[in-house]
């Protein structure tokens, strides 16, 4: 890491220092037009600098700065809307750094280690000091707008067709060859019964919420955001369990479904041993929810399938979990965003990416999601089991 040597506050003083070394995520940054096709690995390291002394002082998480909200607020501008250049990437994560109001100076040095170039060279290493005075010359959301050349949502995305498999042997990694896409998903009658929601009503933006404050997840999007839904189930009837489910989806007021993935089996991953396998699904939509009514909507959807929160990663007749919602990076009590170890289940990677073979998940720990399912550690648990899971039957369990 480049040091550009200690900073002094206003009192005089050397200001005290939180570093953050080696963040490392693909991004689509460059001035070719491969390096936006098919993105690189950038490295980021930040030097925070500030006064630590009230944390210090009482010991308490909430007057220090939380690294972790940092650095996944870092990778968002490294996985985020493309720039030409990395010194456009650099000045990106200086501006997003200083929202926080703690934060007097900042340091950070973006790392491009595969720039094209025809000469050997190690790595190519811009580096920037930003503070209260010397501000940076783009805005804390410029990463936020829309990536070039990403597909829209009514843009038909063509999907491998995979074979159910026989026997008892588990799905590897590669993507299995494409020979025909799997049909857009269309809601007929029998897959999307007609849901009456009680609990999982979307609340209006106006309505109080309690004793919390109101916050970006409560705020609806301009238009639709592309979010990532993971179903799965592992009691009762759970192909008819995920079929009423996307049905249910289907028929919200503000979720538009544009893609469903084939179906999987898989092996249960934590909680209690001796649990059924379970049937897992991903869902892609458009939505123009706020987060947090996405959020309650999905959980009156489960609990009118009889859902019991009674043990953590235990058996259930339906679980609905939020993967991604558009670009939005936030942890809050109720809801993470992206989801926290969607990176390392192969259970949402590799439906999710036969659906898109070309996503890619945001936030630390993200990247291609074709290349997380490859090294996911519960990779060799998964089997396929059909297509057309909506309409067709599917093996018994």
């Amino acid at each position: 890491m480049t040091h550009l040597g200690p900073v002094t506050g206003d009192d005089g003083h050397v200001l005290d220092q939180i570093r953050l070394v080696g963040l490392e995520a693909r991004g689509y940054h460059g001035v070719h037009e491969h390096e936006k096709r098919e993105g690189q690995t950038f490295r980021a390291d930040v030097t925070v600098h500030l006064d630590n002394r009230a944390a210090a002082r009482s010991d308490d998480v909430a007057d220090a700065l939380d690294y972790s909200v940092l650095a996944e607020r870092v990778m968002s501008v490294v996985t985020g809307n493309p720039a030409d250049l990395v010194e456009t990437v650099a000045e990106r994560i200086a501006a997003v750094v200083l929202t926080w109001p703690a934060v007097h100076t900042v340091d950070v040095a973006v790392h491009k280690p595969h720039a094209p170039m025809l000469l050997a060279f190690e790595d190519v290493v811009v580096t920037v000091r930003r503070d209260r005075w010397h501000v940076p010359v783009v805005g804390a959301d410029d990463h936020l707008a829309e990536r070039r050349g990403e597909p829209q949502p009514d843009e038909p995305v063509e999907v491998p067709a995979l074979e159910p498999l026989t026997g008892g042997e588990p799905v590897v990694a590669a993507p299995v060859a494409p020979p025909a896409p799997v049909p857009p998903f269309v809601p007929s009658p029998a897959a999307a019964p007609a849901w009456s929601p009680v609990t999982a009503t979307p609340t209006s933006p106006d309505e109080p919420v309690g004793e919390r404050e109101p916050d970006r997840l409560d705020e609806r999007p301009e238009g639709p955001v592309e979010v990532v839904l993971a179903l799965g189930s592992n009691i009762g009837d759970s192909q008819d369990v995920l079929r009423s489910a996307v049905g249910a989806l289907a028929s919200v007021p503000g979720v538009e479904v544009h893609e469903v993935s084939p179906l999987a089996r898989t092996v249960a991953v934590g909680g209690p041993a001796g649990q059924p396998d379970f049937l897992n699904a991903v869902v892609l939509a458009g939505a123009t929810l706020a987060p947090r009514e996405l959020l309650h909507t999905v959980q009156g959807i489960e609990e009118s399938h009889g859902r019991v929160r009674a043990e953590r990663w235990g058996p259930r007749t339906l679980d609905i979990d939020i993967i991604q919602f558009g670009s939005v990076l936030e942890v809050t009590d109720d809801l993470e965003l992206p989801h926290p170890r969607a990176h390392e289940r192969a259970f949402v990677l590799q439906p999710w990416a036969a659906v898109d073979p070309g996503a890619v998940l945001a936030g630390l720990g993200g990247g291609p999601v074709e290349a997380l399912a490859a090294t996911a550690p519960d990779r060799e648990g998964l089997r396929w089991m059909a297509l057309d899971w909506l309409t067709g039957p599917v093996r018994e369990k």
